[in-house]
């Protein structure tokens, strides 16, 4: 019986404790403790959301914070007030009154009529932020306080001129061939870097940012998605598919490189419009050096037409190229909405680029003819044109058709190209088993090296404000005048993203756009925004660093023994540009 009475007692205490706990937790819910906490947005100029910007709040000037936070990457803040304060962080008739400079005084006494937040960041002006009279008796009364708006002015410092300079010299450099592409770009991240953490000790303007940001600029989905493509290639060349291929090409086209030329630009051009530009040319640039190596004329013939066209005709859907998709989720336009708009003009300048191409590759499409080697070519081709892998062929095109419909209908998941790639590569590996080391090695990690810190040394001038600069000069040179708009939207993009990569480009000249659409007469159409589109996309073939897809194709030429240079790209990409824009210009003002 006292084993039953010890056990009913416990019973009974555990019982009451959870009735009281209960009841606790439901009067905590009843009467939810009140926080005073003052929350807001931080934009710049462009009203672009400011991230990492530190707000204060100190009642003595000079004194220690007694609240601080950063603002997030959407460039919200939320500042939490404490419930009490010591008495030893205060100056003043509170603690005077105070018994002890130690005792938690409630947050009611140390509030004021006002309040003044300090806001500061890197590469932008400090700004203080007062509440008024009514906003403190919230905060007293333990009531939230939204703030308005608030707007952060950029500041040309010592940090803004250094990473100018340096991003001048990466593409000198570049240009110039003194040192290798991915040399130049890798010097370049190591200077920003290294000036930031080595100079802000001696003075704070040399910091530019630090290794966490200038991460945060790396577009790893072009990263990953380049990578687990090169895998995908070298598992699939290993089977003789490319030969084959090449064979087939010159079949159809009759031995008639002219002929090649436009039909190869078509596959890639229309490729480009449902597929990533990277990935198209990751597929295609090995098969053109191929069929150019088989028919004895230079690679570069075929693989400069062939980028350009992918770098063109990507423009006339949504995912076609990355700046779409940037656009057409800023500006709610729809896959139909680019393909109504701007497909008819990109198939007016692919004319253009096909005539173009021909002209100015006339003498290595012409010499193939001239010499009357075409049996001899046939007879070559045939013999190398043999599947020697057919099951590991028909495991890569089960894979290769899973990512494709991957690639095209992804995006109602919101899966990620590089995503798609990393998985193609993984299945293939683990299906056919290769020789691990093998496929890793065959992945072109200079090219990688390249990207990733091309787009540190350009996310340190976006960083320091110089886009937002030349976007805030755009907006006042345009003022109300749509035809003037729509000249400098599309040349000035197109000319600056043969120098700027057009990713970060485009994300800074969106709220420009969004402004002027909004107070230009006749700019409701979103006119604005296709003109960005095509200047953006169509600045890619005005020099090599001006599309992702453009490195990719150099990297591998040059892996072939064709090595696409600087120059050589702006030599015969250049007046590519010109005549593609002026004649998706043209298309524009018929259009709209």
């Amino acid at each position: 019986m006292k084993k039953w009475r010890n056990g009913f007692f416990l019973l009974f205490l555990v019982a009451t404790s959870l009735i009281l706990i209960t009841q606790q937790v439901g009067a905590q819910a009843e009467s939810p403790q009140k926080t005073a906490l003052i929350s807001g947005t931080i934009f710049d100029s462009q009203k672009q959301p400011v991230a990492g910007a530190e707000i204060v709040w100190s009642p003595q000037p000079g004194g220690e914070p007694l609240a601080q936070t950063t603002s997030q990457p959407n460039g919200s803040f939320a500042l939490v007030l404490p419930e009490t304060v010591k008495g030893s962080l205060l100056t003043g008739s509170a603690i005077r009154s105070s018994n002890s400079s130690e005792a938690g005084l409630p947050l009611s006494q140390v509030l004021t009529s006002t309040l003044t937040l300090q806001i500061s960041r890197p590469h932008f002006k400090p700004d203080a932020i007062q509440l008024d009279q009514a906003a403190v008796q919230s905060l007293k009364a333990g009531q939230p306080v939204a703030l308005p708006e608030i707007v952060m002015q950029r500041r040309i410092d010592l940090g803004f001129w250094i990473a100018t300079v340096v991003f001048i010299l990466v593409l000198v450099l570049i240009a110039s061939g003194q040192l290798h592409n991915t040399l130049a770009s890798l010097l370049g991240a190591a200077l920003l870097l290294g000036i930031s953490y080595l100079g802000e000790p001696l003075r704070q303007d040399l910091f530019i940012f630090n290794f966490n940001n200038a991460l945060n600029y790396v577009d790893w989905n072009v990263v990953f998605l380049i990578m687990g493509m090169m895998i995908v290639i070298a598992v699939v060349e290993r089977t003789g598919i490319f030969q084959w291929l090449a064979y087939m090409a010159y079949r159809i086209s009759g031995g008639r490189t002219w002929l090649l030329v436009p039909i190869l630009m078509l596959i890639t051009g229309v490729a480009s419009a449902f597929l990533d530009n990277v990935t198209t040319m990751l597929l295609m640039t090995p098969i053109t050096v191929q069929i150019a190596l088989s028919m004895g004329i230079s690679p570069l013939a075929l693989l400069m037409p062939e980028v350009m066209a992918s770098n063109m005709m990507g423009i006339s859907t949504l995912i076609g190229t990355p700046t779409n998709i940037l656009i057409g989720s800023y500006a709610s336009i729809t896959f139909n909405d680019f393909l109504k708009n701007l497909t008819p003009g990109v198939f007016l300048g692919f004319i253009g680029l096909v005539i173009y191409s021909e002209f100015v590759y006339r003498k290595e499409l012409l010499s193939d003819s001239e010499e009357g080697v075409s049996a001899l070519l046939l007879e070559k081709l045939a013999e190398r044109a043999r599947i020697t892998e057919p099951i590991h062929l028909q495991k890569a095109g089960v894979v290769g058709l899973g990512m494709l419909l991957l690639f095209i209908f992804g995006e109602n998941v919101h899966l990620l190209p590089s995503v798609t790639a990393l998985m193609g590569a993984t299945a293939l590996l683990v299906w056919i088993k290769p020789d691990i080391e093998e496929m890793i090695e065959a992945v072109d990690w200079t090219t990688l090296v390249f990207f990733i810190t091309l787009f540190i040394v350009v996310g340190a001038v976006q960083e320091v404000g110089l886009i937002s600069f030349i976007a805030d000069g755009i907006s006042r040179v345009v003022g109300s005048n749509l035809v003037l708009a729509t000249l400098i939207i599309i040349w000035l993009s197109a000319l600056l993203s043969t120098v700027i990569a057009n990713i970060p480009f485009t994300a800074a000249m969106l709220p420009v756009v969004a402004f002027l659409s909004g107070t230009i007469p006749g700019a409701t159409d979103k006119v604005l925004f296709y003109c960005l589109s095509v200047g953006s996309a169509l600045g890619g073939n005005g020099s090599l660093i001006g599309a992702s897809a453009n490195m990719v194709t150099a990297g591998i030429a040059e892996r072939a023994g064709y090595p696409i240079t600087y120059v050589y790209f702006l030599k015969k990409g250049f007046p590519a540009l010109v005549i593609t824009v002026g004649l998706l210009t043209l298309w524009i003002f018929i259009r709209f």
